[in-house]
């Protein structure tokens, strides 16, 4: 992403953030995006660049400031407003905040951990299951249909919220359905000033193992980390660890093939 892509982003963030994060904030959000989604000719309107920002941010109050509440409206005008490049990114855009607004109730609300906890299972569950990975990446089967499915699933088993982002992950914005996950639990990390670890383990590290890599983690990092344990029978010994575009290596396999790269 380039820097001033970045910064529309972070400028448009924080007009969410100055406003109080709901639910139902996030349903409205999201009604736009689907709306948008259904009608090419309306987010290119919002979005085109040849119309004065202004204009554009004025056509998004009048269509939605008799129908949607205040906070969204201010939202979405913004977001009209900005300069995005392409209409999938201004759509993009206004998702973005729309999973936000669920983060931060449910960070207001003391659930954000578990909301979190939930997200990263149901990504590990469709990483594990090829028939419903495929299943939800069939772009031959309506997109609701899929929505339905992993609904379904979910349903009176993890928080309302989690099962929404799930929802929305099925629509793969970030190329596939792990990754658009991966990206809402980047959101989550960040509102708290968290990074991200992924751990790469043959079997379960103790509690004792975790507080100690998150200990040497966070100091190597600067701030608190998260830590995302994934199994894996194939890693031969030891851990493996990415952080950021960084991986650690610390397999068994890991370090027999840097010995025969320097026997070679």
């Amino acid at each position: 992403m380039s820097a001033a892509a970045e910064s529309r982003l972070q400028a448009l963030d924080g007009v969410l953030d100055g406003q109080h994060a709901t639910a139902a904030l996030a349903d409205e959000l999201f009604s736009v995006v689907d709306a948008l989604g259904a009608q090419p000719a309306l987010r290119r309107a919002l979005s085109d660049p040849s119309t004065p920002d202004e204009v554009r941010a004025q056509l998004a109050e009048s269509l939605f400031g008799q129908r949607l509440g205040g906070t969204t409206v201010t939202v979405i005008a913004q977001a009209a407003r900005a300069r995005w490049g392409s209409s999938s990114s201004f759509i993009a855009a206004i998702e973005r905040q729309g999973v936000r607004a669920l983060l931060r109730a449910a960070q207001d609300e003391g659930k954000l951990d578990e909301l979190e906890d939930q997200l990263f299972k149901v990504e590990r569950l469709v990483d594990a299951n090829p028939e419903l990975r495929q299943a939800l990446a069939d772009r031959v089967t309506p997109v609701q249909g899929r929505k339905d499915l992993l609904s379904g699933l979910l349903q009176g088993r993890v928080l309302e919220a989690t099962r929404q982002l799930a929802r929305r992950a099925v629509e793969a914005r970030q190329r596939t359905f792990a990754l658009t996950v991966e990206g809402y639990l980047a959101m989550a990390a960040a509102l708290r000033e968290r990074a991200i670890a992924t751990v790469t383990t043959a079997i379960p590290l103790t509690d004792e193992q975790e507080a100690r890599l998150k200990t040497v983690l966070s100091r190597q990092v600067g701030r608190d980390v998260n830590l995302r344990v994934v199994l894996d029978p194939t890693v031969i010994g030891g851990v493996r660890v990415s952080l950021g575009d960084e991986v650690i290596e610390g397999t068994v396999a890991a370090r027999l093939d840097d010995a025969q790269r320097k026997l070679a």
